[in-house]
């Protein structure tokens, strides 16, 4: 063996020390009286279960991946069309194209698989059905990814890197389904199906995804991927054959095999622990504390709320002219991915005591700090500054993908 030791296992053993067991697998199992606690193999460290041991903060590209973050809401119905758009778990949006019939309610739900250290699933309840699409409707649900968050996968280049999608899925429906990325920047996608087996049962789903040599992703705030899991897809969509290998966008094959899940009023589906990483075997989920991972959506979603329901202090503001208005100027709590373009308000706004009957959002509003009017009080004095407060929210619009 040319002074080589070739060894199959490596037992740490607390009577007889360190015994080694050579042969050619190829592989190296780690031991601790005789109990295998890792592997080394050709696919990198893995557990004694197989699972890999690759490791590293922030390796999920999915943000809110355990649907922990519910900043606007944790139910939202009626979802159908016309309502595309961002409703309960930050980052995951719900969306629709055509004129579909069928309506769902999305939420923030506590069905979660067992052992998994989740508290949160987003559900999709059909409450409307349709059982026959028309050709040009569709219903999914996607995960947006900014452009400069996806440039080590060096898509583009020969060494473009090779992806894995896996997350936690549960359905009363099963059968076949479709989960899709779509490049922004150069029109290019690729599908893999995925399978239900058993209704009404959690399960694990691993996709890998190729790296694409010949994709383009801009190196700037805009969006990168659609990250999307079909739920409901008219025949413009599904006529061809399934797109498995990266290429420029064709509708036909986009879809193509899905189930239906708009069919009946009985049909849900329940996902968590997405994650979406660099290699081509999964890593156990990335579980980030509570506080990074709502930072990380408030770069989508700057908000600032009560939390209590009581009154409590937003900023200060100034008193502007005739005594009846004011500005306030909100500092964020993370960087914006870009200036906000509008503000919703709930719960009531006052200054020092005196109620304001309308807040605005004002144009001049930045990057740097956000700014309101607030106007309908009485009684201030101009240019003298105020403490702001709130029952209710401010959260403010456009930095959404």
């Amino acid at each position: 063996m040319g002074g080589r030791i070739m060894a199959s296992t490596i037992n740490a053993d607390t009577s007889n020390g360190v015994i080694i067991t050579p042969d050619t697998s190829g592989e190296i199992e780690l031991q601790a009286n005789g109990v295998t606690k890792a592997k080394v193999t050709a696919n990198g460290l893995q557990d004694a279960n197989g699972n890999s041991l690759r490791g590293g903060m922030y390796r999920n590209l999915v943000i809110n991946g355990d649907m922990q973050i519910a900043q606007r809401g944790t139910s939202a119905t009626g979802l159908g069309n016309g309502s595309a758009g961002y409703h309960t778990a930050d980052r995951w949006r719900f969306s629709e194209t055509g004129a579909p019939t069928c309506e769902f309610t999305q939420s923030q739900d506590t069905d979660v698989p067992n052992g998994q250290g989740f508290s949160s699933s987003l559900k999709m309840d059909c409450t409307t059905s349709q059982g026959s699409l028309a050709a040009a409707d569709q219903i999914k649900i996607e995960q947006r990814i900014e452009a400069q968050n996806l440039q080590h996968l060096k898509f583009g280049t020969s060494n473009a890197e090779t992806v894995t999608v896996s997350f936690w899925v549960k359905s009363n429906k099963t059968g076949t389904y479709i989960l899709n990325i779509y490049q922004a920047d150069d029109d290019r996608s690729i599908s893999k199906s995925y399978t239900i087996n058993s209704a009404d049962t959690w399960e694990k789903k691993t996709i890998t995804i190729e790296g694409d040599v010949l994709g383009t992703i801009n190196n700037d705030n805009g969006l990168g991927w659609y990250v999307i899991w079909a739920l409901a897809m008219g025949s413009d969509y599904t006529s061809g054959t399934l797109q498995t290998s990266w290429g420029a966008y064709t509708a036909a094959n986009y879809m193509v095999g899905q189930v239906n899940l708009a069919d009946s009023t009985s049909n849900y589906i329940n996902i968590t622990g997405v994650q979406l990483e660099v290699g081509d075997t999964a890593t156990p989920f990335e579980h980030r504390p509570y506080d990074m991972e709502l930072a990380r959506c408030q770069r989508y979603l700057p908000i600032f709320k009560s939390s209590s329901g009581s009154a409590e202090m937003v900023s200060w503001a100034r008193g502007g002219s005739g005594g009846t208005s004011a500005s306030a100027l909100i500092p964020y709590f993370v960087t914006p991915r870009t200036a906000p373009t509008g503000v919703t308000t709930s719960g009531a706004f006052a200054i020092s005591g005196i109620s304001f009957s309308t807040v605005s959002f004002n144009s001049s509003s930045s990057m740097n700090v956000a700014v309101i009017d607030l106007s309908g009080g009485s009684g201030l004095t101009v240019n003298l500054m105020y403490t702001l407060t709130t029952t209710g929210k401010l959260q403010f619009t456009g930095c959404e993908l």
